[in-house]
């Protein structure tokens, strides 16, 4: 990890329990609370961003998103590979 944030969080008790259960079963040690809580929250961002573009993109034709798509999946591997022969 990079620079650290520092957070205060407040968690019923059953949850606290049952996450140091959790992880006190997978042979957790120190920093793994922290690991825990930051990888929960960025698989949260990602479902919620997910979820926002699909909204978005609800009344868009299929065929033009892999169109668009298949578009910028090509410029991007001529870029990666113009930059990767350098």
């Amino acid at each position: 990890m990079g620079d650290l944030a520092r957070w205060s969080l407040k968690v019923s008790r059953d949850t606290d329990i049952a996450l140091r259960t959790l992880l006190a079963t997978r042979g957790g040690r120190k920093g793994d609370l922290s690991k825990f809580v930051e990888e929960a929250v960025n698989r949260e961002v990602f479902r919620q961003t997910v979820s926002d573009i699909r909204a978005r993109n609800a009344g868009i034709d299929e065929d033009a998103v892999a169109r668009l798509v298949e578009e910028e999946l090509g410029a991007t591997r001529l870029a990666f590979w113009a930059d990767a022969r350098r």
